[in-house]
């Protein structure tokens, strides 16, 4: 099984890859299916889009509804530029019309054909979605359910009733020099070749393209990643919500410079260095600005965050060392994804923070010159320790608790793929028996713990 690392790692918009980028990635799905479609290019005239499940619970939160207008406008999320989506949705709540190429004018109004369904979720996934397209006088010419899977993946449903963890839709199969879809496999197909995970995924990666078109595209992953961490350390203000949250990132960052012109009051001093980073990606993800799926918009600071641990404060830290860490990363990312899930509406935040901390401990473990054993058990500390953890955002904000969630993600990540590297690559739960077990777990989950806001903090806090 191959997951491509620009899959997994993808450039877009907050606060949610299942909720946001997700649902716009629906959106061109369903236009490129009704462009040329017998019947709509002359007769439709209206479009209705309805949230079921999750998408519905906290989909105003995740700003669902928005994400959907802006894709009806033409937007797409890896291009599209934050600053622009308040005009955006301001136009068509004024002019309540859509151009969209290929199809006639149509009316559009984003109070009355974007539709929350407050009822039982879809039978087949948390996060459905139904299109339907109308003619002028209200007849269906056309319908659709997708659903979004997490890590901005959408699926149809009938690709998710043909199979259950198989590649579909973007989740592609290719002929791959390492088609690995375990760690064992991993492990194995190592040994054999005397490869490192990273030059493995490398050369996955390099079956249907250059190796320069891979670096580079490495090289852009992360210096999206990097410039969120940077505006995220110079904003201030509450985050937008009703929450009233306020932006810590850049005051902390304040703080730690200050201090580091004499010496640190505390050895654990490099802790928070990870807490700031990590909150500042997190921040601007509440905040709808651009972050990189890692391998979730919830997740988005942990991976980000190490990444930046490794070269600020690891010596002999280089740009290759971030490839290696990248590579790596998203090769667990990939065995986590086919064999679990890294949805929180499918399993919790197990499978959002936990598999970052997983990737990020396997990503800087390799980066700082582990074995392949050693990275699996890297992997494996990390996300065994996450395993239970639920989803329960209040007022299905990706904020409280997620942003704080990201900082200790971060630090669990290092502290694991530091005891890896103490050791020599044996150990006790094999990282395919934690992935296993955080399924099941995920499985068992009661629903109001899984991206509803409909249990923990969700509904034992107050809303401010």
């Amino acid at each position: 099984m191959f997951i491509s690392v620009f899959d997994i790692f993808k450039i877009g918009i907050g606060p949610s890859s299942s909720h946001t980028v997700g649902p716009m990635v629906a959106v061109h799905r369903y236009l490129d299916r009704i462009r040329g479609l017998a019947g709509a290019e002359q007769g439709a005239a209206r479009i209705t889009i309805t949230l079921h499940g999750s998408l519905a619970f906290t989909g105003k939160g995740h700003a669902t509804d928005k994400a959907v207008c802006l894709s009806l406008l033409g937007a797409q999320p890896d291009t599209l530029d934050p600053d622009r989506v308040e005009p955006m949705l301001a136009s068509l709540q004024t002019e309540k019309r859509l151009n969209i190429p290929g199809l006639p004018e149509m009316a559009f109004n984003p109070d009355e054909d974007v539709l929350f369904d407050y009822g039982p979720p879809l039978a087949l996934h948390a996060n459905g979605m139904t299109f339907q397209l109308h003619d002028a006088g209200g007849s269906l010419i056309d319908t659709i359910i997708y659903y979004s899977i997490g890590g901005g993946f959408v699926v149809s449903e009938a690709e998710l009733r043909k199979t259950t963890n198989e590649p579909v839709n973007e989740l592609t199969t290719q002929n791959v020099p390492f088609p690995f879809s375990s760690a064992k496999q991993m492990l194995e197909m190592g040994a054999e070749a005397a490869l490192s995970i990273a030059e493995m995924k490398l050369e996955n990666e390099c079956s249907d393209r250059s190796r320069e078109d891979v670096e580079t595209g490495i090289d852009k992953l992360w210096s999206a990643m990097d410039s969120c961490i940077n505006r995220g350390i110079t904003q201030a203000g509450i985050l937008p919500g009703g929450l009233k949250v306020k932006r810590r990132a850049a005051d902390i960052y304040q703080q730690l410079i200050r201090e580091g012109r004499s010496n640190p009051l505390f050895e654990h001093n490099v802790v928070d260095w990870l807490g700031v980073y990590a909150m500042a990606v997190n921040e601007e993800n509440a905040a709808g600005g651009r972050v990189v799926t890692a391998p979730t918009n919830g997740a988005a600071g942990v991976i980000p965050a190490v990444t930046r641990y490794y070269l600020d404060h690891c010596a002999g830290a280089d740009q290759a060392g971030v490839r290696i860490f990248l590579l790596t990363a998203a090769a667990v990312g990939g065995i986590i994804k086919a064999n679990a899930s890294i949805s929180g509406a499918e399993v919790g935040c197990q499978g959002e923070v936990g598999s970052a901390s997983a990737m990020a401990a396997a990503g800087l473990c390799a980066a700082l010159g582990g074995t392949n054993e050693q990275i699996e058990n890297a992997a494996e500390i990390a996300l065994e320790h996450h395993l239970g953890m639920t989803c329960d955002p209040i007022a299905g904000l990706v904020q409280v608790p997620c942003i704080e969630r990201n900082a200790l993600g971060a630090v669990k990540a290092v502290t694991a793929a530091s005891l890896a590297l103490r050791g020599d690559g044996s150990h006790f739960v094999p990282l395919d028996g934690c992935i296993e077990t955080m399924r099941q777990t995920g499985m068992d989950m009661m629903e109001q713990y899984k991206e509803t806001s409909q249990g923990g903090l969700a509904v034992n806090i107050v809303e401010c």
